[in-house]
C-alpha cells in the first residue's frame, strides 16, 4: 500500500473580519440645519411645539441684551459663538429652556455629540464579519503524487496551504504531514516541507545568492554544496549566474519568483507546497519551473501541493485535482475524469469549462483581486 504523505481530516478555518462602518446618527428631533448649508453655520429651525427661534439666537443669549461683540448675554454664562453657527459652551448656562444650554446643541452641538459618541463606540467596539475560509475539508495525497487545488479568489485555496505548512492552526479536524500533526508536531512537519507562495519574502538588499545561502543555513544543509546546487537549479531556470550576485530590489518580478522556486527545490523536501509558484512568469519560465517540478518528483519522490489559476498547467502537471469554492471540495478527481464528466455527444471540454460549471465563475474573474482574506 503506498504511503501517505498528507491526510486532512474535516478541517475548518474561521476568520472575523473587521468591517468598516461609519455611523450613522438621526438629526435631533427638534432641531435640524436647514437646507442648502451644509450642516455647518446653517440655521436652526424650530419644529413644532419647540418654542421660537430667533434668527440671533447663536449670537446672544438668555434674558437681557447681549454684550456687543462678545455673544454673550446677561443670562448665558459662558456661551460664545464659534463664528460656524455652532456653540462654544465653557459652563452651564441657566438662562432658562430657551437658553443655549437647553437648545444650543440643536444640530451642531447635538448631532456632533452623538456623531463623536457612535465613532467611538465604533472603534472601541467594532463589528466584525465570520468567514468561513476553509469549511469542514477533508481529503489525503499519496506520495509521490501532484495535487492540484483549484478555486477563485476567497475560496480558501491559500489558507488550506496555510494550514499545512503550520503558518496557521485549524480551529477544528486534523491535518497529518507523514504522519505528523502539524499542531502538536509542527517542528517535525516543518523539517519535511518547503513552500512557494505567490507573495514570497526576501531580503531585497541582498543577491540571490546571499538569500538562498541563508535558507541553506536554516535547513543545515552544506553551504558548499548549497550554493553549487543554487547555481543548478537557476540555470535550470533560465537564470543566469551573473544575475545571481545581483540584489535582488534590482530583479524583475519573474526573476524573483523563479529565486522563490530555488528556494523552495534547494533543500529537497518531500512535501512541496507551490501557491501559485508560476504567476508573474512568461510562458517559456513557466514551462522551465513545470518540467522541473516534475523532475524533483521523479527523481526525489516528492509529493506536490499545487494552487493555480493556469488550467493547462494544472492539466499538464496534476494527478488529481480539487476544486474548491466558498472554503468547500465541490469535485475531487483526476483532470481526465473531470473533463469527460462534463463532456456531451463527445464535444470537447476543458479543465476551465469544469472550473466555470463547479464554481459559476469564469476564469478572468477568477484572477481579479476582490480583497478577499482567505486566499
Amino acid at each position: 500500500m503506498q504511503e501517505i504523505a498528507l491526510e486532512c481530516i474535516g478541517a475548518r478555518k474561521v476568520f472575523y473580519i473587521r468591517k468598516e462602518t461609519r455611523p450613522k446618527v438621526k438629526p435631533s428631533s427638534e432641531w435640524y440645519t436647514s437646507p442648502g448649508e451644509g450642516g455647518t453655520g446653517g440655521q436652526d429651525i424650530a419644529q413644532p411645539g419647540a418654542g421660537t427661534v430667533e434668527p440671533d439666537a447663536h449670537a446672544g443669549a438668555g434674558e437681557g441684551e447681549r454684550e456687543p461683540g462678545t455673544g454673550v448675554g446677561n443670562g448665558c454664562a459662558g456661551v460664545r459663538c464659534d463664528g460656524n453657527g455652532g456653540l462654544d459652551i465653557h459652563s452651564a448656562c441657566n438662562g432658562g429652556p430657551d437658553s443655549h444650554a437647553s437648545r444650543g446643541t440643536g444640530t451642531n452641538g447635538r448631532h456632533r455629540g452623538r456623531l463623536a459618541v457612535s465613532r467611538v463606540v465604533a472603534t472601541l467596539f467594532p463589528k466584525s464579519v465570520k468567514v468561513e475560509a476553509v469549511s469542514g475539508v477533508t481529503f489525503s495525497v499519496k506520495r509521490g503524487e501532484i495535487f492540484g487545488i483549484l478555486g477563485p479568489n476567497g475560496s480558501g485555496k491559500s489558507t488550506l496551504i496555510r494550514l499545512i505548512s503550520t503558518l496557521l492552526l485549524p480551529d477544528e479536524g486534523e491535518i497529518r504531514v507523514f504522519g505528523h500533526d502539524v499542531v502538536r508536531e509542527r517542528f517535525a512537519v516543518r523539517r519535511l516541507i518547503n513552500r512557494v507562495s505567490v507573495e514570497a519574502a526576501f531580503f531585497k538588499k541582498l543577491s540571490a545568492m546571499e538569500n538562498l545561502s541563508y535558507a541553506a543555513r536554516l535547513y543545515d544543509v552544506d553551504i558548499r554544496w548549497a550554493r553549487e546546487r543554487a547555481i543548478d537549479i537557476l540555470k535550470r531556470l533560465g537564470f543566469s549566474e551573473s544575475k545571481a550576485y545581483e540584489p535582488l530590489e534590482d530583479l524583475s518580478r519573474g526573476m524573483q519568483q523563479k529565486v522563490a522556486v530555488a528556494r523552495a527545490l534547494l533543500t529537497s523536501p518531500v512535501l512541496l507546497l507551490l501557491d501559485e509558484p508560476t504567476t508573474g512568469l512568461d510562458p517559456v519560465s513557466k514551462r522551465e519551473v513545470q518540467d522541473f517540478v516534475l523532475e524533483v518528483r521523479g527523481s526525489h519522490d516528492t509529493t506536490v501541493i499545487l494552487t493555480t489559476h493556469d488550467m493547462q498547467e494544472a492539466d499538464r502537471l496534476c494527478d488529481r485535482v480539487a476544486i474548491i469554492d466558498q472554503g468547500r471540495f465541490v469535485a475531487l478527481d483526476t483532470p481526465a475524469r473531470l473533463k469527460a464528466g462534463l463532456a456531451k455527444n463527445g464535444e470537447t471540454v476543458t479543465l476551465e469549462d469544469v472550473f466555470f460549471t463547479l464554481t459559476g465563475k469564469a476564469l478572468e474573474e477568477s484572477r481579479l483581486d476582490e480583497g478577499d482574506y482567505s486566499d
